[in-house]
């Protein structure tokens, strides 16, 4: 809600659904790259633009296998020391910006970029490289206790990958589910059954 207004919900990858949801003019933060580009698949598929600031490892591959349409999506790896302009400008034309912060970001100037998101509807994603690093994000996403399958008695190939995501929204109890990141077969999506230990547990 802004100003008494609804604010635009943007689509949201199925894996993320119950954990989070997208809604234009907010920024979120995440401590991996795979739920940055989880964050980017749901609009990327909706038909949007997507950009990319400061990630110079960019992994075309596991978009793909999100569904990220890479043909619109922006890359701008070494912005440099511009690597914040870069990101305000990209706001502009671009549902969701993903940005590797580069260290912390003043508050006047997040906040300063969040206006700028509101007035254009869209999303910034912050990749942090230390906890907080972009303040004032709507909800934090974080994962635990990663478990890779495949590999056994010294042979195999790494298939799949099971790990919990936590999001934190202010104060409230965080909400959890596990998710294959990526499943065996390629996909991305919710381990069910989810056992009571990580069921949801707040509302964020």
């Amino acid at each position: 809600m802004q100003d008494g207004v609804p604010r635009l919900e943007l689509e949201t990858h199925p894996a993320l659904a119950g954990l989070v949801q997208l809604r234009a003019g907010g920024s979120y933060s995440v401590d991996s790259a795979s739920l940055a580009l989880a964050l980017m698949a749901g609009p990327s598929r909706a038909g949007g633009w997507c950009a990319v600031v400061g990630v110079t490892d960019f992994g075309a591959e596991a978009a793909l296998a999100l569904g990220i349409d890479l043909s619109r999506t922006v890359l701008v790896p070494e912005p440099g020391d511009q690597w914040l302009d870069v990101t305000a400008a990209l706001v502009d034309v671009a549902t969701v910006v993903v940005v590797r912060t580069a260290g912390r970001v003043p508050e006047h100037a997040a906040e300063k970029l969040g206006a700028r998101l509101r007035k254009r509807s869209a999303v910034l994603v912050a990749q942090e490289r230390v906890p907080g690093d972009w303040p004032r994000c709507e909800v934090r996403l974080t994962t635990r206790e990663p478990a890779w399958s495949g590999v056994g008695a010294g042979h195999g190939h790494l298939r799949s990958r099971r790990l919990v995501v936590e999001a934190h929204r202010g104060s409230a109890p965080p909400r959890r589910g596990a998710l294959w990141f990526p499943a065996e077969d390629a996909s991305y999506a919710r381990a069910e059954p989810v056992p009571a230990a990580i069921e949801d547990v707040g509302v964020a």
